[in-house]
């Protein structure tokens, strides 16, 4: 095959051309000027898409992290929120209990003049009207104790139990051999708690001179007192 032959017109100066040599000339001057052209502006046209690309990504991880920080503030407002309902809910229900432990110790007087009424109606009563009249005020006061419980008031009652100093206030001592020791005697004003807080002790006497009362997992000594059956009070 033969080779291509090689264009010597372009080797020769302008004013040795002829016109179509000039022309042809001309026309490969304006291709090529036209693919530098080409060729710059794609160049031109690349920088600008990767200058675009950097600054779209670097807008991406400002949008991230602008995320990021909306959604931990999110989460803290949340916190925040669940926080305060609860502390709220606990102010609403420690306001209940105050209120409530405050009407029940008010109250608790009126119970006292109620018992010692029943007690002294009955200690003097002789005859049929008089009992049921004690009968009567008997089961307002038993009605009355019933509400507080209702309201949590549970009534502390410790009559041969063992004394405790967190539920019970010693107004008085009474020697009895035949108890143990530290055992509550009696009762002159009943206690009062509630939610397991002593809203008011009671007010007892307490039997001393008899035996050690035993540790719970300790066996009872011989003639040592029987323990009082719960079932029994």
């Amino acid at each position: 095959m033969a080779d291509i032959e090689k264009d010597e017109s372009l080797d020769k100066p302008l004013d040795e051309m002829s016109e179509e040599e000039l022309v042809e000339a001309a026309k490969r001057a304006g291709a090529e000027a036209a693919e530098a052209e080409i060729a710059e502006q794609a160049a031109t046209d690349l920088i600008d898409l990767e200058a675009r690309a950097v600054s779209a990504e670097t807008k991406l991880e400002e949008t991230q992290a602008a995320l990021a920080e909306a959604q931990d503030r999110v989460l803290r407002i949340q916190a925040d929120w669940e926080n305060f309902r609860r502390r709220t809910a606990a102010e609403r229900l420690d306001e209940r209990s105050r209120a409530t432990e405050k009407l029940v110790t008010n109250v608790l007087p009126v119970i006292d003049d109620l018992e010692r009424a029943v007690e002294h109606a009955r200690a003097a009563a002789g005859d049929d009207v008089a009992r049921q009249l004690a009968d009567g005020v008997d089961a307002i006061q038993a009605k009355l104790v019933d509400v507080l419980a209702r309201e949590g008031a549970e009534q502390i009652d410790p009559a041969g139990e063992a004394f405790d100093p967190l539920a019970h206030q010693a107004v008085g001592r009474e020697e009895n051999a035949d108890v143990y020791d530290e055992t509550v005697a009696q009762v002159y004003q009943k206690g009062y708690r509630m939610g397991g807080k002593v809203i008011r002790p009671a007010m007892v006497t307490v039997a001393f001179g008899g035996p050690k009362r035993p540790a719970e997992d300790e066996t009872p000594p011989e003639g040592a007192p029987a323990a009082e059956d719960e079932t029994d009070k």
